[in-house]
């Protein structure tokens, strides 16, 4: 894979991709199934903000691409924002209205805050890192391990970040390459 994300085959890597090809296939198959109705918004937007392709893969591994997910801790939609985050980025959330489920505004957004945590980091993999543990986690893995990169960085980030640059390699390998 030729890549903006810093891309290493690890074992956590290769048992993603895997997951994603093997032990989960049919899984696989439903996710390649839905980038036809996703992936054409996420192109058009990510062209016309002049950002890497390689970002929507972010959302198939936040949501399988499924704009009514919700998450344990709250998270909404395709690209999983958390009210908060979903109010910082221009999104309505209240009783009647959740935008985070729009797959228009909610992926307009996502692309916004990725930018900025591009211009926080200056590495897009630190920003998908930083996307899944908010900024101050990366700032403080950054601090605790003197790295300035994700692999470095890796072991001090919460369990679940440390998981996720390699799900999002997997899901980049899985919908380049399955033919």
């Amino acid at each position: 894979l030729n890549s903006i994300i810093d891309i290493r085959f690890t074992p956590e890597v290769g048992r993603r991709i895997k997951e994603y090809t093997v032990s989960y296939r049919v899984a696989g198959e439903r996710l390649l199934g839905k980038t036809n109705l996703y992936f054409p918004l996420f192109n058009e937007e990510i062209s016309k903000r002049d950002l890497p392709n390689e970002l929507k893969y972010v959302a198939v591994v936040e949501s399988n691409l499924n704009p009514f997910a919700k998450s344990k801790s709250g998270a909404s939609g395709l690209w999983q924002f958390i009210k908060s985050t979903a109010r910082l980025k221009g999104l309505k959330v209240n009783d009647k209205i959740d935008e985070r489920r729009s797959p228009e505004k909610s992926t307009s957004a996502a692309l916004e805050y990725l930018d900025d945590l591009y211009a926080t980091f200056g590495d897009w993999t630190l920003a998908i890192a930083a996307y899944n543990c908010g900024p101050g986690g990366v700032k403080k893995a950054m601090r605790r391990s003197g790295g300035n990169d994700y692999w470095s960085i890796r072991k001090h980030l919460p369990k679940e970040t440390q998981k996720y640059i390699p799900r999002v390699i997997a899901a980049m390998y899985l919908m380049q390459y399955y033919h």
